[in-house]
């Protein structure tokens, strides 16, 4: 009997839903996937085919799942850095997220100001993660779905956009302005915040996870992580 390790949260998919890993029978025609209550999907809504979008009066592409296949294809569901990171890069993080708004504000920005820093200028893919509570920018674009088949607005943008775009609202799921998943055109890195994690992770070249744990803003929020470890940050749960 072959089993597979599950996290009762946003990414689980049949069991217990209290933050705890669990196993089930990977060959299980009863395993389907579901997410939990604590975390209900939006309903399905009939939306216009888009392919841009007009934002400061200027048009903006949207992405589809082709866009995002090579991340889909490299995830798995778990609680290695797989789980939001394909097993593409030279180096790995996790970076936790503040609990104070404060906090995340500094956090954002300097993590922004990193990922600039390494990135030759080009177009940045923008993911925002479309929880019913949170602003995902552009609610009538199509969406993209990942990993557990959550569903993301996706639009090709740059940091400045990243920065300010979404709006953050009393009772929103998530704290801050970022997008739930960033990747430049070229793919040479990765940022990715689960649904069900107080943390981001991370794949590029070493030179970017070397800057992000140098960051004095950063330094304690940021661990190296690698292939095949677990990436929950000590002292966390992988829900």
């Amino acid at each position: 009997m072959q089993f597979r390790r599950l996290r009762g949260c946003g990414s689980c998919t049949h069991g217990s839903t209290n933050g705890r890993d669990f196993l089930v029978d990977a060959n299980d025609p009863d395993v389907t996937p579901a997410v939990p209550a604590r975390f209900p999907m939006p309903e399905p809504t009939a939306r216009p085919t888009l392919s841009a979008v007009v934002r400061d009066g200027q048009s903006w592409q949207l992405g589809t799942d082709a866009d995002v296949a090579w991340i889909a294809a490299g995830t798995t569901v778990g609680t290695t850095i797989t789980s939001a990171i394909p097993p593409i890069f030279l180096s790995y993080a996790t970076i936790l997220l503040p609990e104070h708004g404060g906090d995340h504000q500094r956090r954002d920005h300097a993590v922004l100001s990193v990922l600039r820093e390494h990135t030759a200028p080009q177009p940045w893919w923008l993911a925002y993660l479309d929880t019913g509570a949170d602003d995902v920018v552009f609610p009538d674009a199509p969406r993209v779905n990942l990993y557990s088949n959550w569903p993301y607005v996706l639009v090709q943008a740059g940091p400045e956009q990243a920065a300010i775009w979404r709006r953050w609202d009393r009772g929103s799921f998530w704290w801050g302005h970022l997008p739930n998943l960033m990747f430049p055109a070229d793919r040479s890195w990765l940022i990715s915040t689960l649904w069900d994690d107080d943390w981001s992770c991370v794949g590029g070249p070493a030179t970017l996870v070397n800057s992000l744990s140098r960051r004095p803003e950063l330094a304690s929020l940021t661990r190296r992580v690698e292939l095949g470890e677990d990436a929950t940050p000590p002292g966390h749960q992988a829900r």
